[in-house]
């Protein structure tokens, strides 16, 4: 028994080491076909052409050093633990991993074993009339690798591992997206509480305007032109406030399920006038876009993955080369199937060449060409969006901190030009009807400085995940 335990040890020693020198040949030899990945060139500038402030980017602050409300951090790490598309996304990164591995097992033998017993008393099971066969007990092993000449393996593996880098940049896409959307959408709900209270603050100031105006005009001091006008005031506010108490219950659906639950109450923190904001914005360098925006990323890899495949088709067109082998016992009776001379082995080159389909895998080489220019130009394009939607975040953030300062200004002029009003209407110098104009142009311009407020805010972070900010988890 040892010295048959000896000799099929031997066997596949011998085997094994040709094997292995056969391979290390073929491997020195051998190189991968088709183009290597290389990052095309882009221009930028050397500055942001709306940029006023320089420095670091505010991009390299991470989210929480960003924005201070207490809040809002407490729903934004809900939202990176709950939220439903995020755990696609990391799912989906965990399944190219998968298919990585997988990519990398070609480059090992692939092996099969089987065994047989005399289920028709023959060889395997199968029985030809006429032939007998002396051979009712049977086991195998079967050696199938093919080595990698051309590099159809190496570029697939390539491939693999761009698309995973690919989508483990997508991932990160959607935690950005995640955070700047839960952050809109609180300050959105922000907004909506200041409104409510501005526009109740008129509602009611509007329902004492209506009940001194029908008294007045049962005395006949006003006319039923100036109490339908009073009327019509008070309607305008209790609309704003309806409006408002839809949109506050809509927004805050939208941010329960951003935070992976089904609607319900949001609590707030700071109000929208108490946000902090960083004194200055600066936006950095151009060139640090390219490595820090996750889309550009995104697209980047996408492209390699697909350089890759244009060898990989490429060397498909090629002859493979594989070793094959083949080890195995075989007896007509199980109790001689361990004994000496029950052995067999087999091991040789196996060489496929592609013929009837020469002329589809060349077509297949031009679809992954084509395929490679259509990621070119959407990297390209990618880029170009990414530098469009900083320059647009930059004039934005100066712009709505302007305007929010005008604004403050007009709000404070009006407030005065009501008081003045008010007093003149007591003292009988004028009508109410200055009064009510008054009040009106006060209240739109309270509401348009709420929504200013808001805008400085969203502003802000759209600049932030603009420039690819870095959205970490704690």
């Amino acid at each position: 028994m040892r010295n048959i335990v000896t000799s099929r040890r031997d066997m596949r020693e011998r085997l094994r080491s040709g094997m292995g020198l056969l391979l290390s040949t073929l491997l020195l030899a051998s190189c991968a076909m088709g183009p290597d990945y290389i990052r095309p060139h882009v221009e930028t500038s050397e500055r942001f052409r709306l940029a006023q402030t320089e420095g670091q980017s505010i991009a390299n602050l991470s989210w929480w050093e960003l924005l201070h409300d207490n809040q809002l951090q407490q729903l934004i790490r809900l939202a990176l633990a709950q939220n439903k598309d995020l755990k696609q996304a990391v799912a989906s990164v965990e399944e190219l991993e998968a298919r990585l591995a997988t990519a990398r097992m070609d480059f090992l033998p692939k092996m099969d074993t089987n065994a047989n017993a005399p289920a028709f008393g023959t060889l395997g099971g199968f029985k030809f009339p006429g032939f007998p066969t002396p051979y009712s007990y049977f086991g195998q092993a079967t050696l199938n690798w093919e080595i990698d000449i051309w590099g159809r393996i190496r570029r697939s593996n390539e491939a693999a591992l761009a698309d995973l880098m690919a989508r483990e940049e997508n991932r990160r896409a959607v935690v950005l997206t995640l955070v700047s959307s839960v952050a809109q959408a609180y300050f959105d709900l922000l907004q909506f509480d200041m409104q409510m209270g501005i526009a109740r603050n008129a509602l009611h100031s509007w329902e004492e305007s209506v009940a001194l105006a029908r008294a007045q005009l049962r005395g006949g001091v006003i006319s039923r032109l100036d109490l339908d006008q009073f009327e019509a005031e008070r309607a305008n506010a209790a609309t704003r406030v309806a409006e408002l108490q839809r949109l506050t219950a809509q927004k805050e659906n939208e941010l329960s399920v951003l935070l992976g639950r089904n609607p319900v109450s949001i609590e707030r923190g700071r109000s929208l006038t108490e946000q902090l904001l960083i004194p200055e914005v600066p936006a950095g360098l151009p060139s640090e876009l390219l490595q820090r925006r996750p889309d550009i990323l995104q697209a980047e890899q996408t492209l390699a993955a697909a350089t890759a495949r244009i060898g990989a088709a490429q060397a498909a067109r090629f002859p493979k080369l594989n070793i094959t082998g083949f080890l195995g016992v075989a007896s007509p009776a199980l109790s001689n199937l361990l004994l000496s001379g029950s052995e067999f082995g087999v091991g040789g080159l196996g060489l496929a060449v592609p013929l009837i389909n020469a002329q589809a895998l060349g077509m297949e080489q031009r679809a992954a060409e084509a395929q490679a220019r259509q990621m070119l130009a959407q990297y390209e394009q990618t880029i170009l969006l990414a530098f469009r939607e900083v320059e647009d975040a930059l004039v934005a953030v100066s712009t709505a901190n302007e305007q929010r300062k005008a604004q403050e200004q007009q709000v404070d002029a009006l407030r005065s030009a009501l008081h003045i009003a008010d007093l003149r209407y007591k003292g009988g110098i004028t009508s109410y009807v200055d009064v009510l104009l008054a009040k009106r142009n006060l209240f739109d311009a309270e509401f348009a400085l709420a929504a200013t407020h808001r805008l400085h805010l969203i502003s802000v972070v759209q600049l932030y995940k603009a420039l690819g900010g870095g959205w970490t988890p704690v």
